[in-house]
């Protein structure tokens, strides 16, 4: 295998360090990021780099958190951490850039970045490049503010909504967003009526897992007083106003069955990649990108495929998307690079860790409760809510696996 660069990098130096250009800094971006700087620190054999870490929002959002979020105040504070007051990357070898990459050369290795608020346009020249901006999803699944300020307020607006309703808040669809974020209001705001509601005949009905999950997950929706219609498809959705003047919505579904509803939450995610900014040559038909196992961009149309990573929920691969699977592959990206700078600098061929097929799993968070799915078959209660999730939707768990709060990666 020969070098992946084009000059002899062996008098790299702080002066001349590798360039590392990573798009999202959510759970794979930053794992791959802390990983390879905790392997470049190396006293043995230290490289020198320089990390650029580029994202639309001005800090790490627990997006597992969403549901709770939207729930209670005081969470939603949590939830969202600036970039800055994430000890690990505080270094000078870090920069945080608030904004989004607009689009790749992966020819001459350069990046057109559009930097927040005023949109300022300029290029990131790259040794190596790692795609982590995950699926574009919509309001309420995740906030779609850009800054923490404009989120607290959003997110204010939704709690508010919720607390003053006089009828039923209506969840619309039955997937683990729907589930979690109705049986989390319900937990958090028990005196509000909660109804979720679900085109199919089980929940969960567009994953991959075995019926008595399904079953299990209504089980534990329904134990937390959510009411749930299954078999409710939502025909239409119509803004009325109440006999004391307080605004609502006249619901009606596909079988004839109408309800007043004081808010309608759409909880169907439409997610799309969010993928447009690299080369087409690069993407399935869904717009996801086709990787090796090792997670490499597997196109032999695109210049330099093998200095271009991709991670996370926007790559073609086996498996739910889950923030598990994203750190795990923010993990291996970050140990593949830096296998490939002690080649270019060491002439050692490179060994590098191999993605393998991904199961369905799942862990889903219903209330105190939580039922997690896999190969070992599955669990239910709130032993399997402590172990996946604590008190918090796993905020404490992903930090600290990552260790986002120490002094150095």
């Amino acid at each position: 295998m020969g070098s992946y660069f084009s000059d002899v990098s062996a008098t790299r130096s702080p002066a001349n360090p590798y360039k590392v250009l990573i798009a999202g800094g959510c759970y794979a971006g930053l794992a791959a990021a802390i990983n390879l700087l905790e392997k470049c620190d190396t006293i043995e054999a230290p490289i020198p780099v320089e990390v650029t870490i580029v994202d639309e929002r001005d800090g790490f959002y627990h997006v597992i958190g969403s549901p709770l979020a939207l729930a209670s105040s005081s969470y939603a504070e949590k939830a969202w951490v600036y970039f800055k007051n994430i000890a690990v990357l505080q270094r000078p070898d870090v920069r945080f850039v608030h904004g989004t990459v607009d689009h790749i050369d992966p020819k001459a290795k350069t990046a057109t970045v559009i930097e927040q608020p005023d949109k300022v346009e300029r290029s990131e020249a790259y040794d190596f490049f790692i795609a982590a901006t995950g699926l574009r999803r919509v309001w309420p699944v995740v906030p779609q503010s850009a800054t923490r300020k404009e989120y607290l307020e959003e997110a204010r607006r939704h709690i508010d909504a919720v607390t003053n309703s006089t009828a039923p808040v209506l969840i619309v669809g039955g997937g683990a967003v729907g589930i979690e974020m109705a049986a989390e209001l319900k937990e958090v705001q028990p005196n509000v009526q909660v109804t979720l509601a679900h085109s199919r005949s089980k929940l969960l009905s567009a994953e991959p897992l075995p019926d008595n999950v399904k079953d299990c997950a209504l089980d534990l929706t329904v134990q937390t007083g959510v009411d749930v219609l299954l078999d409710h498809r939502l025909k239409s959705s119509t803004p009325i106003k109440n006999e004391d003047g307080t605004e609502a919505f006249q619901v009606e579904f596909e079988n004839g069955h109408r309800m007043v509803a004081s808010l309608v939450v759409m909880a169907i995610s439409r997610s799309v990649p969010s993928t447009t900014y690299l080369p087409a040559a690069s993407l399935s038909e869904e717009g996801y990108v086709n990787v090796h196992p090792s997670l490499q961009l597997s196109s032999d149309k695109v210049p330099n495929a093998a200095s271009h990573f991709a991670i996370g929920d926007l790559i073609h691969w086996s498996g739910i998307k889950r923030c598990g699977s994203a750190m795990h592959q923010g993990r291996f990206a970050g140990l593949n690079i830096h296998q490939l700078m002690l080649q270019d600098m060491q002439g050692k061929e490179p060994v590098l860790n191999q993605l393998g097929e991904v199961p369905p799993m799942i862990g889903l968070a219903v209330g105190k409760n939580a039922l997690s799915y896999g190969p070992e078959g599955m669990k239910h209660g709130k032993q399997v809510m402590e172990w996946f999730f604590e008190e918090d939707l796993g905020f404490r768990i992903v930090w600290d696996h990552l260790r986002l709060g120490g002094t150095k990666a």
